[in-house]
């Protein structure tokens, strides 16, 4: 018999959320096969089979979270499809269930105490089906298996608690009503976070407190740049099988402001600042699952049509759930268009180790007063930047975000550099 282990996934990610198992106990499965799929705090991976055989026992459930070694299911390289052991799973169980109960509360012992234990270690369950019978106080015995092989799920204990569920309400229903005391009840619902929302979480409290986040905004007038895309945009789309759109014009302006203030493409490690050489810009992608921000790398090296085409790639891969680790890793700065969503203004949170994030929001047509005292309607956008104030003064923070506006209101040099 073999184990199977969570293996070494990538050198930042040493835990995840079992998704989904895509093989069920007594199927055979070759060297190399995926087994299961892996939730990461950045993508989802599958886990292969590191033998061949037959899948005899899943120590852990969908929803369980892991860690790198842990061992998660076993292998019989002799056994055939189709056949249960069903002496070694109740072993392993009967290990599982002496490791819960050693966890458990003193209340969840006493309940457990009250049950037919013989019975109970002779049902094939899981660790998380046994431990949700014993909080609603159903013998294993009571539960009807719906999986092929007999094993008993979470699902499965749910399903045969609703009755119960029902007839206690029914029996609260029918006591008499205390008349000094009316209890309302709204309806909720409880979703679990999931591995990569609790870890977007975490990313941005721990932003706010390890580093000394500063917002400056300032407005650019987009009309330069609506005019030149759309001079442009047919011949562009033609000859380059892209569409021409506002974020390479970004991206352009970020790389050539960075390159004047270096300080705001670097990170804090201990008592050092490490100054990038190079232009990794990441570009923030909303997806189902939450914010997700591939890099795009070299962008100073790319042209406009390049840029194009891979946050068009990476968008597309973002959305599919198919981005790899490294396309997630990395970058020296980050860019996020709230405007697409409709966004007049916000402050950025950093995507640390980075101490710069540049906002985009939405276009919006005001009345602007121009250097000959008219007043015109243009299309203006506001934009903010967010940054690490250890290591970026002020002045430097407001200079960089001026020569961002400086540059889209006269792209044509951009145009012309790539």
């Amino acid at each position: 018999m073999k184990e199977l282990k969570v293996p070494e996934l990538a050198e930042s990610i040493t835990e995840g959320t079992i998704s989904e198992w895509l093989v069920n106990p007594g199927e055979h499965v070759e060297k190399g096969d995926p087994v299961l799929e892996l939730e990461t705090d950045k993508v989802n991976v599958e886990v292969n089979a590191e033998y061949s055989g037959v899948l005899k026992e899943i120590l852990k459930d969908a929803g369980d979270d892991v860690e790198v070694g842990d061992i998660i299911a076993t292998v019989d390289e002799n056994g055939e499809a189709g056949e249960e052991s069903n002496d070694s799973a109740a072993a392993e169980e009967t290990k599982a269930e002496a490791a819960a109960v050693a966890e458990a509360p003193a209340e969840e012992k006493k309940a457990e105490a009250a049950e037919p234990a013989a019975s109970n270690k002779n049902t094939l369950a899981s660790p998380a089906a046994r431990k949700r019978a014993r909080e609603l106080g159903i013998s294993l015995e009571d539960i009807t298996a719906r999986d092929p092989f007999g094993r008993i799920r979470p699902e499965d204990v749910e399903e045969a608690a609703k009755p119960k569920e029902k007839t206690a309400k029914q029996a609260n229903a029918d006591k008499p009503k205390q008349s000094e005391k009316t209890e309302f009840e709204k309806p909720v619902e409880r979703v679990k976070m999931t591995r990569r929302r609790q870890t977007i979480a975490k990313r941005l409290v721990e932003a706010q407190q390890t580093s000394a986040m500063l917002t400056t905004f300032n407005e650019v007038d987009m009309t330069a740049v609506m005019k030149l895309r759309s001079e442009r945009k047919d011949k562009f789309l033609e000859k380059h099988d892209v569409k021409l759109g506002f974020m390479s014009f970004f991206t352009k302006a970020v790389v050539g402001a960075l390159k004047e203030f270096p300080y705001i493409n670097a990170e804090i490690q201990d008592n050092e600042i490490v100054l990038k050489k190079f232009f990794d810009v990441g570009i923030a992608v909303s997806t189902d699952d939450g914010l997700v921000v591939p890099v795009v790398r070299d962008a100073d090296r790319l042209d406009f049509a390049g840029i194009e085409s891979e946050i068009s790639r990476l968008g597309k891969k973002a959305r599919d759930k198919d981005l790899s680790l490294d396309e997630l890793n990395g970058g020296s700065f980050t860019i996020t268009n709230g405007g697409i969503f409709g966004s007049l203004v916000s402050t950025p949170i950093l995507n640390t180790p980075q101490v710069g994030i540049l906002g985009m929001h939405t276009i919006q047509k005001r009345p602007v007063a121009m250097p000959d005292d008219t007043i015109q309607i243009r299309p203006m956008m506001y934009l903010a930047l967010s940054y690490d104030h250890r290591i970026v003064d002020g002045k430097d923070a407001v200079q960089f975000l001026v020569r961002i506006k400086q540059l889209l209101e006269d792209p044509y040099d951009l145009l012309l550099e790539g």
